[in-house]
């Protein structure tokens, strides 16, 4: 029997989770959906249904984007349970990867969008004066980002050496596939800030296809999950993007 906590166990079920992945004439079907409520109700029927608990026809914007981060931060906990506790500390580490645009938004921009009032998880830093929440997140579970706060267009950089410092000490030497895909998200970041924004989605489609290549590779050892984690990540981003869509433009109609 396979235990839960081992790279076997963890392996089976990041491999079975792939499995269910969308393929792109799955994707293509969804997206050829003009109306929101459609499109909800066909991508239920499809391995997307755990990520739109709680989205209904009368989700607003705001709602959509709460309750994707909530599911983004579940996927990545289970995930983290799967893996040995070694590497559980770094994986939970990509759970705050939807907080670092609010947080370069408060940090550059000081006023506080409406939303993040209303959000649990922005209400309590956007509550103190804009020149003491750096000490507040200091205080606070992202500590480690505190630092960034002057230079908001470094946060990205400061959770990058976070999750570097979480990795287990045997394993941060310079080769290997985590280091890999350290690499292979670095170069992808580059070409993403150079590129004309017409050239997003083909950029995400040529990251993922690397990344699916790169989880073949990483068979029984940590870096799948990491991988996993990424394409999750890319999957939920173009989910994001068909729904928020269809909302705002039916908002725009409606005006």
């Amino acid at each position: 029997m396979i235990e839960c906590g081992s790279l076997e166990y963890a392996q089976a079920r990041l491999n079975a989770r792939h499995g269910q992945r969308l393929r792109e004439a799955d994707w293509r079907r969804i997206e050829l959906l003009r109306e929101f409520g459609p499109l909800l109700e066909a991508a239920r029927g499809t391995s997307l249904r755990p990520w739109l608990g709680g989205i209904t026809a009368e989700s607003s914007v705001h709602q959509v984007e709460s309750i994707l981060r909530r599911h983004w931060r579940d996927i990545v906990a289970e995930v983290a349970g799967w893996m040995p506790g070694s590497w559980r500390p770094a994986l939970a580490w990509w759970a705050v990867l939807p907080d670092l645009a609010p947080l370069q938004h408060l940090a550059g921009e000081g006023e506080a969008a409406p939303w993040m009032r209303d959000d649990s998880t922005w209400r309590e830093l956007c509550a103190v004066e804009p020149g003491s929440r750096a000490a507040r997140l200091a205080a606070g579970p992202l500590a480690s980002l505190a630092a960034a706060w002057s230079a908001p267009q470094t946060l990205a950089r400061a959770w990058q050496a976070e999750w570097l410092r979480r990795w287990p000490p045997h394993r941060r030497g310079p080769d290997g596939t985590l280091q890999h895909l350290v690499r292979t998200l670095l170069d992808h970041e580059r070409a993403f800030v150079a590129a004309d924004p017409a050239q997003g989605w083909h950029l995400r489609g040529s990251l993922r296809a690397r990344l699916a290549l790169l989880l073949r590779r990483a068979t029984l050892e940590p870096a799948a999950a990491f991988i996993h984690l990424a394409l999750c990540a890319l999957d939920l981003e173009r989910l994001r993007a068909e729904l928020l869509r269809r909302l705002v433009f039916a908002r725009w109609q409606g005006a």
